[in-house]
């Protein structure tokens, strides 16, 4: 039997054969409610919310998934022996919008109909034109791309 695995520690997958009758043995993975709280040396450290248990996490294990941390954001923490391992943002993620440049007259003419704006937590984002400072809006961090506008 031919199958793909992920290692629990450096999460690189790999196709391993077995077979017929190998046993194989299992580990335990659970997931805990995680709260980014800031970013330091040590690696990003997030805090368990239901006993207030701090863990840092490595750069290495949080990777492309660090641009959409901001503080106070609750993701889904994957533990092995007690020790994150890896991480779950949540899909969509709302951010602030800190700087915009406004839209000009004939934007639309030119079929441009999309902005670069930056975010509350630094992430530049591609918005439709209608968007300005202080709205909030929602990033699919899946795709990175916006999702939509929130009404307050």
């Amino acid at each position: 039997v031919r199958t793909r695995m992920k290692n629990l520690e450096n999460g690189k997958v790999q196709e391993v054969a077995f077979k017929s009758g190998e046993a194989l043995t299992f580990e335990d993975v659970s997931y805990k409610k995680l709260q980014f709280i800031f970013k330091d040396t040590s690696g990003y450290t997030f805090m368990d919310v239901v006993s207030y248990e701090q863990h840092a996490i490595d750069e290495s294990i949080i990777g492309d998934d660090a641009k959409y941390l901001k503080e106070g954001l609750d993701v889904s923490g994957i533990m092995h022996n007690d020790r994150p391992i890896a991480i779950q943002l949540p899909q969509k993620v709302q951010y602030e919008v800190t700087q915009a440049p406004p839209a000009v007259k004939g934007d639309t003419a030119s079929g441009n109909v999309t902005k670069k704006v930056t975010l509350d937590n630094g992430l530049e984002a591609q918005v439709p034109i209608f968007i300005k400072q202080g709205d909030h809006i929602v990033i699919n961090t899946e795709t990175g791309s916006y999702a939509e506008r929130v009404s307050r």
